[in-house]
């Protein structure tokens, strides 16, 4: 996960979200931070300053593993999304390419967990990452660490390979902005 000695630094797109905004849903039915996903986590992201944002979401009862904490594969979910935000400030669209996590404590249900990431470096198409997350607020014990690996692609990646009934559901989307923005991020 070390970015290659001639890797750049990152750069705001400028068309990218302003600081503190909230970044929204990029898909309804995206479990990491879709609305239409009952069980799904609805994490909340807001553009921080540089290439970097903070997120949120609250552990509920469905998102249990061991009796009454997070299972860690959703954990690697939260860090997942949250990292695969970040490519809304570059303004590209890409996938998770590796995902190295550390669980350093567990995580309670009903514990809100507060999520920091931002982008390293920048490679050709690849994208490097790294996020935190922590119990309660951002000074919170840190639970949860990861490092990522994103690839940018092209649009026809999720068209050619999506299954065929929600590809042609979003494309159809009266909404230029959630037709565009379904296909933005790593779904």
């Amino acid at each position: 996960m070390t970015p290659p000695a001639d890797a750049a630094a990152p750069v705001r797109h400028p068309d990218a979200p302003a600081p503190g905004e909230l970044l929204g849903a990029h898909y309804e039915y995206c479990f990491g931070c879709g609305g239409g996903q009952p069980h799904g986590l609805h994490l909340e992201a807001r553009a921080g300053e540089g290439v970097s944002l903070t997120a949120e979401f609250t552990v509920t009862a469905a998102h249990q593993g061991a009796p009454g904490l997070a299972h860690g594969g959703v954990l690697a979910t939260a860090l997942d999304e949250t990292l695969g935000s970040l490519n809304w400030l570059l303004r590209v669209i890409a996938v998770t390419g590796r995902l190295e996590t550390d669980f350093v404590r567990p995580v309670p249900v009903d514990t809100v967990l507060f999520l920091e990431a931002e982008v390293t470096a920048v490679a050709g198409r690849k994208i490097y990452s790294r996020a935190t997350g922590r119990i309660g607020g951002p000074e919170g014990p840190v639970a949860v660490r990861a490092e990522a690996l994103f690839i940018e692609v092209k649009v026809d990646h999720f068209i050619d390979n999506g299954r065929p009934e929600e590809i042609q559901a979003a494309m159809a989307d009266p909404d230029q902005v959630r037709r565009a923005r379904a296909f933005e991020v790593n779904p």
